[in-house]
Formats: C-alpha cells, structure tokens, sequence
C-alpha cells in the first residue's frame, strides 16, 4: 500500500508533514510518496537520518497556499502539490491522498481527477468529535455550503457506513442537526431531508439540538457545509479555550500549583480526548478513491494519524462498502 502525501499542505509544512510522515511509516509500515519541492522535502528526509526505501519524494513546482480560492487555484497551478498528488492516485501509483492543505482546493480537486462515486451527487467531508459516550461523526463541515436534501440523505449514509466499517459500530444512529427536536422546526429544506431519512433504512433517530452534539446522542450528525463548518471551528475554539481557562485558574495560586501536580494524568487525558491530532484527517466521503483532509495547524501526531485513517479505509475497502450501502439504504429514487 503506497499513501501519497501533499508535502506542502498545511501551516507547518514541509517540516512537519515530513516528520509526521516518517513516525507513520516507522509505527504502521505504510510506504508513502511526499509530493512537494523535492530539493526541500529530500533534504528534511536527509536532516532526519532516514535511509529507507519506503518513502520516496515526488517533485511538484506549486503550491496552493490556504488563503487561494479554490476552482481557481485548482486550474490555474497544475503543477500543484495538490493536483499532482491526486494525479497519482487517479494513475495508480498511490492508493490514498493525504493533505493538510486548502481544505477548497482539495475538495475541488479530487472531483475534478478523481470525479464522485456512481450515484453520489456532492462530496462531504467528515470529522470526529469527542462525546459523553466516546465519539460521534459530523457530516458535512464545509465541503458542500449549500446542499439539497437529497445530499443531506446521502450524507447521512456515507457517514453511517463510515461508522460501521471503519469506527466499528455495528448501527450508528444518524440525527438531523436542526434548532429544535420536533418534527415542526426547521425550514422547508430541513424538513424534506428528515423526510427523506424516515424513509430510509438507516437507523434514523430525528432531530437533534446543537445541545445534543457532545452528549452522545447520535452517533452521526448531519448538516450543511455551512452549519457543519461554523460547528467545527467554535468546538475547536471552545476546547482551546478551557484549557487555557483551567491553565490560568488553576496555575493561578500556590494551592492550585501544588493540585496541579495530583491532577496532572487527568489533564493529559482531558488533552488527548479533546485534541483534533488524536483522531487523524478528516475523510471526504463521496469520491471515487481514498482521500483524508488535515487541519490547517496540524502537528506531526495528525499527519501521522490521518495516514492511519487513510490505511484503514484502503484495508477495508471502504467505498466498496460504502456504495453499497447507498444502493440498499434509501428508499428513495436518487
């Protein structure tokens, strides 16, 4: 199994996209190809003492830088990290994508070379989120901003396959985010979407509250790109920000000082529940090959854990699964 790896993705990269990737190839024996500037990446390969021959560069002249706009970028640098990258998976010289980059110029790209699975209207990127009773899927967090229910539908069973196969429930339940749990709230758009997933086969449990998102309440979580998006982004905020709240209060006398030293397992146990790296990239579900998005600030812990999820979803032949599930799980013409 070869995963290739935008080098050049993310705030910290290359440096941390080439050590992230060395620990993934020492811890599970993956072979990678670094797509990047061969001069730069060879040369962190060469600074790090690596003398294998699993990981090898593959030269590309561009860049997409984060603040670019997408389509664009996408067709203007051919010559991109980016580009390049999904080119090889397209030719088979790779079996998954990985990319802490623009997160625009990754969705847009892997439709444009690698195009969507048969029956899959638009792409959407997942992200797990820590809960009360251990984990939940939220679909979709920016990569379609604004859906048709039918996409939301889709969503719902993309996100219930990834559960199943590659998070290892054998009947996730899949809730609706909308601002209220009665059948009644929401707009027309949200109600033709729960509809649709009544219809459906899936273990469909209705509306659920923003409210609802850490508790456990629903294994997946669907909603617009928008919504999704905005989520995201004030959970990652919020987890942030009470570490340094309990940092500072804590820190913040001589008595705290000396708990602090009896609470410091519970802290570190705190951080890796909340901490984005513990759980890898991000998978953007829907199309036709295997492709993982990073956070933009990922460490060498993330890059190194969504080659993992990349791993998985090729040992499992995911979307093989996946596309079944959307032929057998929907009731509906789509």
């Amino acid at each position: 199994m070869r995963i290739i790896v935008d080098a050049m993705g993310g705030d910290y990269a290359p440096d941390i996209v080439v050590k992230g990737s060395l620990l993934a190839e020492k811890e599970y024996g993956v072979d990678i190809t670094l797509v990047g500037d061969q001069k730069r990446v060879q040369g962190l390969l060469d600074k790090a003492g690596y003398k294998g021959s699993r990981i090898l560069v593959e030269h590309s002249e561009e860049v997409i830088e984060m603040h670019e706009p997408a389509a664009n970028s996408v067709r203007r640098k051919r010559n991109s990290s980016i580009v390049v990258g999904l080119k090889l998976v397209r030719e088979g010289k790779g079996d998954a994508f990985v990319s802490a980059g623009n997160t625009g110029a990754v969705v847009c790209a892997s439709v444009l070379t690698l195009g969507l699975l048969p029956g899959i209207e638009r792409p959407g990127i997942a992200t797990v989120l820590p809960t009360l009773k251990g984990i939940s899927l939220l679909i979709d967090v920016g990569a379609n901003i604004d859906p048709k229910p039918v996409q939301l539908l889709q969503y719902g069973i993309m996100a219930e396959s990834y559960f199943r196969y590659i998070l290892n429930k054998p009947e996730p339940s899949i809730g609706l985010l909308n601002i209220g749990e009665e059948e009644t709230k929401g707009n027309e758009f949200v109600k033709e979407a729960r509809e649709m997933f009544e219809k459906s086969t899936i273990n469909f449990i209705g509306n659920v509250e923003g409210r609802d998102i850490f508790t456990g309440k629903s294994d997946v979580i669907v909603c617009d790109g928008f919504l999704g998006n905005i989520t995201l982004k004030v959970s990652e905020s919020l987890a942030e920000t009470l570490q340094i709240f309990l940092k500072e209060n804590i820190m913040g006398s001589f008595l705290g000082r000396i708990g602090a030293l009896f609470l410091i397992p519970s802290f570190r146990r705190f951080k890796r529940r909340v901490d984005y790296s513990e759980y890898g990239g991000a998978p953007l579900l829907g199309v036709n090959g295997v492709v993982i998005i990073g956070h933009g600030r990922s460490n060498a812990n993330a890059i190194k854990n969504a080659i993992r999820v990349a791993k998985k979803e090729v040992e499992g032949q995911f979307n093989e699964r996946m596309l079944e599930a959307i032929k057998t799980k929907s009731r509906i013409n789509l």
